[in-house]
C-alpha cells in the first residue's frame, strides 16, 4: 500500500510539473505577442545616385570635373514621368535594336518612360508584296513587342519634312524630338547599340542644361551615341523653320546647336564606340569596361552593322590589337547576336548583295 502511494504520488508530481511548465511558455509566447519589440532604427537615407568617374564639361566650368561633383547638391528627386528614353525609328533595320533598349531598360529597371516613334505609314493598309511584306510584318510585331511587353508608349508620326521620296532619314529628322513637350528631357540613343548600365544613364536626366540638344562626345567633331534634348515649342518651330529650307541640312545644324559635354578616355565611361577600342592604354580592363559603361554604339569603319553576318575575313580584320581590348571588342559583337536573338528572334542578316555601276554593252561591228 505504501509503495502504491509513492507511485501516485511520483506521477501527480510529474504531471504537475509538465503542466507547470507548458503554462509559463504559453504565458511568454503571449507577453511577446502583446508587447513586440521595439522596430529598428531606419537606416540615414541615401544620398542621390553619383558615379565618382570622370565626366567632362559642364556649362560655365574649366577642365574635367568628377560625374560625383556635377551631381552634387542636385535633389535626388527625379520626375519621371518627365523623362522619357525615346527611339525613333525610320526603317526595318533599326527596330529590333529599339526593342533591345527598351528590353535592357525593363530588365534594369529604369524608371524613365519608354517612347518609340514609328512612321505612321507602317500602320496604315498599304499593299506590300514580296521581301517589303516580311519586312513591314516583322517589324509591327516588334513594335507591339515593345508596347506589351516592355511598356514603350507606341507614337506613329507622319513625315515632318518633304524630303524628297526614299529619304525617311530626312523627313523624320531628330530635331523633331524637341515636339515632345510632355517631357522635361528626353534621352535617344544612335542605333545600334547596348546598354550595359541604365542606372548610369538614368543619372543623365539630373544634368541642369536647358540646351536643346546635349552631346555626350570625346570631342565636337562628331556627335555623340547619345544625346540628351529639353523638348520645347519654340526649339522645336526653329528647326523646323531652318530644316524646312533644306531638308538634309540637319547634320550641320546639331551641331552648331549642341552644347558638348566632353568626355576623356576612361576604362568605363559613360558613353563609347566600339571603334574606340582601337585607341586604349595600357591600363584598360575589358573586365570593368564590360561591367561599368553606359551605352556602347557598335560601329566600326570597316563592319556594316552588329545586324549582319560580317564575313569571317572581314570580322577578324576589324577586331582590335590582341589584348583587353580586343576581348571587350568581341564579347561585345557576341552580347550584341545574343541580346538580338533573345529578345527579337533574330539571326544576324544576310550581307546585302552590292552590285557594280551599271555598264552600257555597245556592240561593235568591225569593219
Amino acid at each position: 500500500m505504501t509503495i502504491s502511494s509513492g507511485i501516485i504520488f511520483i506521477f501527480t508530481s510529474l504531471l504537475f510539473l509538465s503542466g507547470y511548465v507548458l503554462q509559463q511558455q504559453t504565458v511568454r509566447s503571449l507577453q511577446a505577442a502583446l508587447h513586440p519589440p521595439p522596430p529598428p532604427v531606419p537606416s540615414a537615407a541615401p544620398s542621390a545616385t553619383a558615379i565618382a568617374r570622370p565626366f567632362g564639361q559642364p556649362p560655365g566650368s574649366n577642365g574635367y570635373v568628377s560625374y560625383q561633383k556635377l551631381l552634387g547638391g542636385l535633389a535626388p528627386d527625379i520626375n519621371w514621368k518627365k523623362t522619357a528614353y525615346v527611339q525613333l525609328v525610320t526603317d526595318h533595320m533599326t527596330v529590333c535594336n529599339a526593342v533591345m533598349i527598351f528590353a535592357e531598360l525593363s530588365v534594369q529597371k529604369s524608371r524613365a518612360q519608354r517612347v518609340l516613334l514609328y512612321p505612321k505609314s507602317w500602320d496604315q493598309d498599304i499593299e506590300y508584296d514580296g521581301s517589303r511584306a516580311l519586312e513591314l510584318e516583322r517589324s509591327l510585331r516588334l513594335i507591339r513587342v515593345a508596347a506589351v511587353r516592355y511598356g514603350a508608349v507606341l507614337a506613329p508620326i507622319a513625315e515632318m519634312l518633304d524630303a524628297g521620296k526614299g529619304n525617311t532619314d530626312a523627313a523624320f529628322p531628330l530635331s523633331g524630338l524637341l515636339s515632345l513637350t510632355r517631357f522635361d528631357h528626353v534621352l535617344y540613343l544612335r542605333p545600334s547599340g547596348l546598354i550595359i548600365d541604365s542606372s548610369i544613364l538614368d543619372t543623365l536626366f539630373s544634368i541642369p542644361t536647358n540646351a536643346s540638344f546635349t552631346s555626350f562626345a570625346d570631342s565636337s567633331s562628331e556627335l555623340s551615341p547619345l544625346t540628351l534634348l529639353t523638348p520645347s515649342k519654340a526649339a522645336f518651330q526653329a528647326a523646323m523653320a531652318t530644316l524646312r529650307r533644306d531638308p538634309s541640312s540637319e547634320s550641320s545644324y546639331l551641331h552648331r546647336n549642341t552644347h558638348f559635354l566632353t568626355l576623356p578616355s576612361t576604362p568605363a565611361p559613360i558613353v563609347s564606340r566600339t571603334s574606340s577600342l582601337h585607341n586604349t592604354s595600357e591600363e584598360f580592363n575589358s573586365g570593368t569596361f564590360l561591367s561599368q559603361a553606359g551605352y556602347v554604339q557598335l560601329l566600326d569603319e570597316d563592319i556594316k552593322g552588329p545586324e549582319y553576318n560580317i564575313p569571317r575575313d572581314v570580322f577578324l580584320q576589324s577586331r582590335p590589337e590582341p589584348g583587353e581590348a580586343r576581348t571587350a571588342w568581341e564579347e561585345l559583337y557576341e552580347m550584341y547576336r545574343m541580346r538580338r536573338m533573345g529578345v527579337c528572334g533574330l539571326d544576324l542578316e544576310p550581307m546585302p548583295v552590292v552590285y557594280g555601276p551599271e555598264v552600257d554593252v555597245v556592240d561593235r561591228v568591225e569593219t
